[in-house]
């Protein structure tokens, strides 16, 4: 039973890290990368859809991404989106091609990504301290049940603690090197 807890604290731990891990990689740098549009959703007769699934997503060099939707009569739903989108970018369609230039960032702008980039890393850390107290809460069910020894919910909330304090120390391993990677322009 307690390893049962133990377990399902953890996969929600490293799933919260996931996706703070997909939210970081959503901040840009200045530097075009392909992931960043991935969750860009298209109306795609009626049902919303990844961009990945309606176009072709490439590079076309190190600051401009190049998207080719697949069907002729999706460039101005796939340019919408992009612009739509919380990203802050301006799409520009060639024909059956759209560029999406990646615009320089600013010293302001960068604070202002570093400032968001802490906070999605905050909610990440609320995140993990929400998974512990669920943890103890069930811990301490298990105890009032009789289910477990008051030593055992004991060593298990202190283990339970541990694992807290890994994640913790895992999102602000990834906080510094994301607010490395913004001041390095």
């Amino acid at each position: 039973m307690i390893a049962d807890v133990k377990k399902s604290a953890e996969q929600k731990m490293q799933k919260s890290l996931e996706s703070l891990k997909t939210d970081l990689s959503k901040v840009r740098t200045g530097r075009a990368h392909t992931g960043i549009l991935d969750h860009v959703m298209v109306d795609y007769y009626g049902s919303m859809v990844a961009i990945s699934q309606v176009a072709n997503v490439t590079l076309l060099d190190s600051h401009t991404i190049g998207v080719t939707p697949w069907e002729k009569k999706m460039v101005n739903a796939v340019e919408k989106a992009i612009r739509d989108s919380d990203l802050g970018l301006n799409p520009a369609s060639q024909g059956d091609l759209i560029r999406v230039p990646m615009p320089a960032l600013t010293e302001e702008r960068r604070k202002e990504f570093i400032k968001v980039v802490k906070g999605e890393a905050e909610l990440a850390k609320v995140a993990m301290r929400n998974v512990r107290r669920d943890a103890n809460a069930t811990l301490k069910d298990l105890e009032k049940d009789k289910s477990i020894s008051e030593d055992d919910e004991r060593r298990a909330e202190d283990e339970i603690q541990k694992l807290t304090d890994r994640y913790i120390s895992e999102i602000d391993k990834m906080l510094h090197a994301k607010e490395t990677e913004l001041m390095a322009f």
